[in-house]
Parts: structure tokens; C-alpha cells; sequence
């Protein structure tokens, strides 16, 4: 694999030049991510958010909820302080006993200089509790995302049109961080909406002229000869999700070659048909099919000299 290598028309310098036995082909890879933000734009400072999930709490959880938002950042010591006293007076195996009869979980409002927040306590299970360094926040306010559907879409646009005419086979990689991730979106991005047709003897279905190889206004489309995704990539995924390779249907794009662990779609007629991978991609990785192992994000105790 080579970086950066001048390859095209365009004069441009793609981001690797793939040599496979006697193959060659150019990838070109780019991030997308939805616009996301915590309930609109009642959303709490980080550092804020860091003071709650600190607080000393060895028996609950805490869910919290922005309900008003002030004009500055609120006293970040009488917060904690406030939460701490609240949650010691909580008894674990009590709260669990009412909420086993139907009981509310316990609640507190907190609010200072405009801000208003709601905090509900959540028993933590037996063998869980005691250690107060542990993380305090259990459940974050829900999260809003943006109508953003066409982000594949415009990356891959993008990076079509970078290069000039290449003379080998191209792939746009594609990592795509949703929250939740549809191959329905990336189906529709690349080959188009499916529509239906209603007549007086039934109906009949098609693909809109919308896909970025279906959009007859543009030729030039057919210089990417795969899309290549992976959905939220990151280091607790890299073992469990096979990439999935989005196939060219225009006839005059060059075919790319599949990977073993590749998953593989292409556009039949106006149906998709897909390919499981022939293998695991954990087994080219060099990975265990269940790494990573060990917690996530151990908290150290804190030293006795400390």
C-alpha cells in the first residue's frame, strides 16, 4: 500500500494506492457524522456534566434532565455538594423494595442563577456498590439527530469528482457515525429511492433518479467503481463488523476486487443483492472474534498516600 501517490488527471494525490497480486486499485477514504446535540439545545457544559458523573455515590446512578438553562455556567461546588448529601440519605435496598411496588424513584430538583435540573436516583444491584469512585451518571438526556439522511451521499460526491479520470479502480471508503446507522439510507444514497407505482391493475415498483449512480445528469459518477462503509467505526468494532462494499451498476465503471471479508451489495434490476463475507474480519485484523477484552474505562482507586 503506498500513500499519496500522484495518480489521474486531476493532478491530485489520492489517499492509498492498493497493489494486490497483480491488481491495482486507488482508495479514497472520508468520515461522515449526524448532527447530534442533548436535547435540543438544553444541553449542560462538559465540565458540568464531569462535577455529577464525580459526585461520591456508591449505591446509585444518577439520570439527569435539563429542564431551563441559565445565562452562565452554574456553581459547580454546590451542586456536587447538594447531589452528595441527597444520595447519601437514599437507602439502596429501600428504594429498590417501593420501586418493586410500583413506587417513583426518588427525585431532586436543583436550580440556581436561571438553571433548572432534575436528577432521579437509580439503586445500584448489590454487587455493584461501595465504590465511590465509581461513575455517577447512569443515563444521559436523550439525544435529537438532525435530518442529515444524505451524508453518504455527499461524501461520496465529493470525493468522485477529486481525482480526474484514474484508469484504475476506484473505491470511496466511507466511515459513517450514526446514531442509528440503516443500509435503507445507503441503498437510497448511492442507487436511488425506491418508489412505487400505483395503476388500476395493481403496481409496480422503481428507483428514483436520485441515487449517486442513478442520477442521469452526471456520467462522471461512474469513475467510483465501489463505496466501500463501515458503520460507527471504533476500537470496541473493529473485531465485529464486516465493511460492506456498495458495487458500481454502471456498466462502464471499472470493477474493483472484494476482499474476503468484505460484504458485498449490488443493484440488480431495481433490487439489491447482498453477499455475506466470506470470513470474519476479526481473522484478517489479527484480533480475537471478542477483543477488545477487559473493562472499558477502569477507574483507578485512589492510593492511600494520595
Amino acid at each position: 500500500m503506498e500513500i499519496e501517490q500522484q495518480i489521474g488527471t486531476g493532478g491530485k494525490y489520492p489517499d492509498f494506492l492498493v497493489t494486490r497480486g497483480d491488481q491495482q486499485f486507488v482508495v479514497e477514504a472520508i468520515w461522515t457524522a449526524e448532527n447530534l446535540d442533548a436535547t435540543g439545545s438544553r444541553s449542560l457544559p462538559p465540565q458540568v456534566v464531569d462535577v455529577i458523573d464525580r459526585v461520591p455515590s456508591p449505591n446509585f446512578y444518577v439520570a439527569y434532565k435539563v429542564d431551563s438553562v441559565g445565562s452562565t455556567t452554574p456553581q459547580q461546588r454546590r451542586l456536587k455538594n447538594e447531589l452528595t448529601r441527597w444520595l447519601a440519605s437514599l437507602d439502596p435496598d429501600q428504594v429498590t423494595a417501593e420501586y418493586e411496588q410500583k413506587v417513583p424513584l426518588p427525585r431532586h430538583t436543583w436550580q440556581e442563577a436561571g438553571w433548572r435540573l432534575s436528577f432521579e436516583a437509580i439503586p445500584r444491584s448489590p454487587g455493584r456498590r461501595g465504590d465511590p469512585t465509581s461513575r455517577t451518571i447512569g443515563f444521559h438526556p436523550s439525544v435529537w439527530v438532525a435530518d442529515d439522511s444524505d451524508w453518504v451521499l455527499k461524501a461520496v460526491r465529493k470525493k468522485g469528482r477529486k481525482y480526474g479520470e484514474l484508469g484504475l479502480p476506484f473505491i470511496v471508503a466511507v466511515g459513517n457515525s450514526a446514531v442509528f446507522p440503516e443500509d435503507e439510507d445507503t441503498e437510497s444514497a448511492l442507487y436511488g429511492t425506491s418508489v412505487e407505482y400505483a395503476h388500476h391493475t395493481g403496481s409496480t415498483f422503481g428507483r428514483n433518479a436520485d441515487g449517486y449512480w442513478t442520477a442521469a445528469q452526471d456520467q462522471t459518477h461512474s469513475r467510483v467503481s465501489s463505496v466501500l462503509t463501515v458503520d460507527n467505526p471504533a476500537p470496541w468494532t473493529w473485531a465485529k463488523k464486516n465493511p460492506v462494499l456498495w458495487q458500481s451498476p454502471a456498466p462502464d465503471s471499472l470493477p474493483a476486487p472484494v476482499l474476503s471479508t468484505w460484504e458485498t451489495v449490488q443493484l440488480v434490476d431495481i433490487h439489491v443483492e447482498r453477499q455475506s463475507a466470506a470470513r470474519p474480519i476479526h481473522t484478517s485484523l489479527g484480533l480475537s472474534e471478542d477483543w477488545p477484552i477487559g473493562d472499558a474505562f477502569p477507574r483507578r482507586r485512589p492510593s492511600a498516600e494520595s
